[in-house]
């Protein structure tokens, strides 16, 4: 018996390879565990950028059903994992939850807020997460409420998250990041026209022939009252300009509006917006610098200011631990290299105080290392720095300019508040390819390695020689020296 069941395992083995070898038969139907295993996607990208819908239009062009849960201050084990039968109101997991309310083993599956997951004393959900979102294990994952293996290999997993580093290393190691940036003006512009504003008239009751919406009304709304890298905020004040427009119509004072840039003032009230502008005049100790936060990116002033006192460092601003390292190390850089820089000794007894505006808004990164640096080298040499470069990069005690992220939405920030000449580290030269060719024709960037060549290109009046910063001042306004540099 032992061998005819192995002459007709070889037989059917012929017997599958015959077929497959068939002209025009079906392909033979691959193994169970390499097909069926769903690939683990992670959506980074700041609010309102459209993640959850491009989940969801995935799910659409699949022809699969689309699950989503909202893992934003999960803090028991038990939501993944479901708790034990021995539990007054035990139930399942979200994960199993979810699949029940699918009623499928292929749905799409939306993890959303990923990255504000909490721990507390009932465990670490994230660390329930690494067995689902394992495409090596998840085809056995067992919730405690059923206690039996239950694949899940065949859902395509979507987590979204604002913020990757918030995540657990293991937990980020088991997904593809797909990353969402921030959209310019003008893709905000596009993107109202041809969804945002057909679908505020829809929901409030409005057809084209009663309200006509220009451009230049849909600009003011984008540039004095938004502030923020996707179009969410945009929307809400669409819709309620559109209901402005409807209340007027049935009250009957009005057939038809037609909304331009003065009649979203009356509309909507005076502008809420006030985003950073470029400075109109060089000035000593304050740099242009740029960040990234969750509502995109912008410019901030670094203010560095001198005083008598007994050589201490003051620093305000709300500014997280790292920031204020960058600042203790442009500090220490400015007093190693106080010859070259030309700083005469006696400023270093002097009081030092940098400032970051706003108050009130908690910042942290090493980003603005260079442009604290370029703040505080400014006031204690007295050389005004440049109002139409903003900068970015992390530096360290012995002047190198280290690559930071974000460098596509920092850019977009600071184009919006009107700045035209960019420094940035050069490694981060390759995420320049990200930026539209329209932002690319609009700016002059300078990659450096160094905090000379930073120096260089922001202090009026300095250049750079041989590798060595000098100060003249003759053509304080002239940069072609190292432009011509850079170019080559």
């Amino acid at each position: 018996m032992g061998g005819g069941g192995g002459g007709g395992g070889a037989a059917g083995q012929a017997s599958k390879e015959s077929t497959a070898s068939l002209p025009g038969s079906p392909p033979a139907p691959p193994d169970r565990g390499e097909a069926a295993k769903g690939p683990i996607l992670l959506f980074v990208g700041p609010p309102g950028v459209g993640k959850t819908s491009v989940a969801k239009s995935i799910a659409r062009a699949m022809g699969r059903k689309y699950v989503r849960i909202s893992l934003g201050g999960a803090r028991d084990e038990a939501d993944i994992r479901g708790h034990r039968r021995t539990y007054v109101g035990a139930m399942t997991g979200r994960i199993l939850n979810g699949m029940r309310q699918a009623g499928t083993r292929n749905p799409v599956f939306l993890l959303d807020e990923v990255d504000k997951l909490s721990v507390s004393f009932q465990g670490d959900p994230a660390a329930a997460l690494l067995e689902v979102l394992d495409p090596a294990q998840n085809d056995s994952f067992v919730d405690h409420y059923l206690g039996v293996p239950f694949d899940l290999s065949e859902v395509l997993f979507i987590a979204t998250a604002n913020f990757p580093q918030n995540i657990p290393a293991p937990l980020l190691d088991r997904m593809e990041t797909v990353e969402f940036s921030g959209y310019t003006e003008r893709e905000k512009l596009v993107i109202a026209r041809n969804f945002l504003i057909p679908r505020q008239l829809e929901e409030n009751g409005l057809s084209g022939a009663q309200i006509d919406i220009a451009d230049s009304a849909v600009q003011e709304i984008i540039s004095s009252y938004t502030r923020e890298a996707g179009v969410r905020q945009l929307e809400r004040e669409l819709g309620k300009l559109a209901r402005k427009v409807a209340r007027r119509i049935a009250a009957h004072e009005v057939e038809r509006v037609s909304v331009d840039q003065q009649v979203v003032d009356e509309l909507l009230g005076r502008p809420r917006v006030f985003p950073e502008r470029a400075a109109r005049e060089d000035q000593v100790g304050v740099a242009t610098g740029m960040y990234y936060s969750a509502t995109g990116g912008d410019i901030m002033f670094v203010e560095a200011s001198t005083m008598r006192g007994k050589g201490e460092l003051t620093l305000t601003g709300q500014l997280g631990d790292v920031m204020k390292e960058s600042a203790r190390a442009a500090w220490t850089y400015a007093r190693s290299h106080a010859a070259g820089l030309h700083i005469k000794d006696d400023m270093f007894d002097r009081d030092l105080h940098i400032h970051v505006p706003a108050g009130a808004i908690p910042k942290d990164g090493p980003s603005a290392g260079v442009t604290m640096a370029t703040a505080l080298v400014s006031a204690l040499s007295g050389r005004p720095v440049r109002n139409d470069i903003a900068m970015t990069g992390e530096i360290t005690l012995r002047g190198h300019v280290l690559p930071i992220g974000g460098v596509k939405e920092k850019v977009l920030g600071a184009v919006r508040a009107g700045i035209t000449r960019i420094v940035l580290p050069r490694k981060n030269e390759p995420d320049l390819e990200d930026l539209p060719n329209e932002v690319r024709k609009m700016i002059e960037v300078f990659p450096v390695d160094s905090l000379g060549e930073v120096l260089a290109l922001t202090l009026r009046g300095a250049s750079l020689r041989e590798g060595r910063l000098l100060f003249g001042d003759e053509n304080p306004r002239d940069v072609a020296p190292l432009v011509e540099r850079f170019a080559h």
